[in-house]
């Protein structure tokens, strides 16, 4: 296959006559164990079928080990049928990420999910450590400029490299229970389709009411880019451990949970009730404006990837009818539009947000952050020029490092600071991403959060963009989250004092704020 030819998946997304078609794949750790040799031979019947317009190949899910999906997805594209390969940013830094690009390009592996990816868990004699050194945006950016031939510059002047032809696109969580997760969630998408995702995949549930919120979003955003529906074919066991919060992202109601283990009770232990309801959403999900779906589920058959499509064209005709079904709410769960009674899905009138009560408390801290921030960190008011005056005046000397001392033990007490240097604080109401955010993410909440909660702290932490959000609302400045892009910490500034490097224009907010090196001035 080359570069010319034509990308399978990519063509099936805008092919208004057709659902384009995944089925994904879980090949798990080992080299040459059942679970590889298996999802080669899955591959091989997707190749011969001529249905399914891509097999996508998870990367270290559940934050475990297991085989490089690319290299998978080599075997895969051979075989004669497109992989979309799972690309996360949890285990591999910024040079690491596009050297696997470069070697992704080289294969010709085109089709990418770029995704935050699950919290590390098990490794080798014990945890591993997390990297998330960059977050999905940064990583579309980076594919956007590979795309368009990446400059760079060398010993005699700019190098720019061959074009790569990736098609990226994201996950999104539209299952969100709390008014600041679900916004939090579409900020961040609307930054990712700005970085250049072209495609987007929702994370699992079973509200079709949320379904359609996304699509609804998107309509009215402007977001004109194919959107796939996740259908994930459900046994009781795999919806206890995600009714649980066990595996993250991952939504089952109570009441969807008690249907499962009713349906179990059958002597094929509910197989054809589970799949007639991944047909159901197949079916609901075209009616609703969907491109195409995403099937999933452990140890699934090919046949029965075949019955949910089949099956689920034939459903759609009626899909109307089937959307009851499909009733799950998460209790007292937000939704961003009003109900429409007659159809159970949403009007297109958003729900007043103005008088719903805070996701969480907004604290002394902040409220004093704000007051100082006005004070010193507003290009042309108050403090902000004698600031940076004095910040030009100590950069360098012996007294940068008792400043750098005092700066930082404030901002250890006030914010757990872990001097990266380049502070993206007022990014994230005051709320360090870089201490408090397991994943370290500067431009939005990861999908893993669940009822408000951290992924990585369960019942312990609130996601700190659940409390950024909150802080912002009682001003009425919540729409800051979804303004601009911040950039990846710069590591050349680790250990240096983040005041200096805004004042003087060196770190990532010089160019929201419009502050000039004094060199360049």
């Amino acid at each position: 296959m080359g570069d010319e030819m034509e990308n399978r998946f990519q063509t099936s997304l805008t092919d208004p006559d057709r659902m384009a078609v995944t089925w994904e794949l879980i090949p798990g750790r080992g080299a040459r164990e059942k679970l590889q040799e298996g999802a080669l031979m899955a591959a091989e019947q997707a190749a011969k079928g001529g249905r399914i317009d891509a097999v996508t190949i998870t990367d270290n899910p559940g934050g475990n080990p297991a085989i490089l999906a690319d290299c998978l997805g080599q075997e895969i594209l051979k075989l004669g049928v497109e992989p979309l390969v799972h690309f996360t940013c949890k285990d591999r830094n910024r040079n690491q990420i596009e050297s696997q690009l470069y070697a992704l390009d080289r294969a010709q592996v085109r089709n990418l999910l770029v995704m935050t990816g699950d919290y590390p868990v098990t490794g080798f004699q014990g945890r591993p450590s997390p990297v998330f050194d960059l977050d999905p945006g940064h990583v579309l950016h980076l594919i956007g400029e590979m795309n368009r031939g990446l400059a760079y510059p060398g010993p005699k002047g700019i190098i720019r490299n061959q074009p790569s032809n990736f098609f990226a696109g994201v996950a999104v969580s539209p299952f969100k229970a709390m008014e600041a997760e679900q916004r939090v969630q579409y900020f961040k998408l609307k930054k990712k389709i700005a970085a250049g995702a072209r495609f987007v995949v929702t994370q699992l549930g079973y509200d079709a009411r949320k379904f359609h919120e996304l699509i609804l979003f998107m309509d009215q955003n402007g977001l004109h880019v194919p959107v796939v529906g996740n259908i994930f074919i459900l046994p009781y066991g795999a919806g206890k451990l995600m009714n649980q919060n066990k595996i993250p992202g991952c939504v089952v109601t109570d009441k969807l949970l008690a249907d499962l283990d009713r349906e179990r009770q059958s002597p094929d232990k509910g197989v054809e009730v589970r799949l007639l309801r991944a047909a159901k959403m197949y079916a609901f999900m075209k009616g609703m404006g969907f491109s195409g779906v995403h099937i999933g589920g452990h140890g699934v058959k090919y046949e029965q990837v075949l019955f949910i499509i089949e099956k689920g064209e034939e459903l759609s005709v009626n899909w109307q009818e089937l959307v009851r079904e499909f009733d799950y709410p998460q209790p007292g769960g937000f939704y961003l539009y009003e109900q429409d009674e007659a159809t159970g899905l949403n009007r297109e009138t958003p729900v007043r947000r103005e008088n719903r009560p805070l996701d969480a408390p907004v604290g002394f801290v902040y409220r004093l952050s704000r007051i100082f921030h006005q004070l010193m960190f507003e290009p042309g008011r108050n403090l902000f020029g004698f600031m940076r005056s004095f910040s030009r005046v100590v950069d360098g000397t012996a007294g940068e490092k008792t400043f750098h001392k005092l700066e930082h033990l404030a901002k250890v007490l006030l914010y757990d600071c872990r001097d990266c240097g380049d502070c993206a604080l007022t990014d994230v109401a005051y709320i360090c991403p870089m201490s408090q955010c397991p994943k370290n993410q500067r431009n939005g909440a990861c999908g893993g959060s669940y009822e408000g909660w951290c992924e990585v702290y369960p019942g312990k932490r609130r996601c700190v963009y659940v409390k950024a959000y909150a802080r912002l609302k009682n001003y009425r400045e919540e729409e800051n989250l979804d303004t601009y892009t911040v950039a990846p910490c710069n590591w050349d500034f680790y250990q240096t004092s983040s005041w200096i490097n805004f004042y003087l224009g060196r770190d990532h907010s010089a160019g929201r704020f419009g502050i000039q090196k004094p060199e360049e001035r």
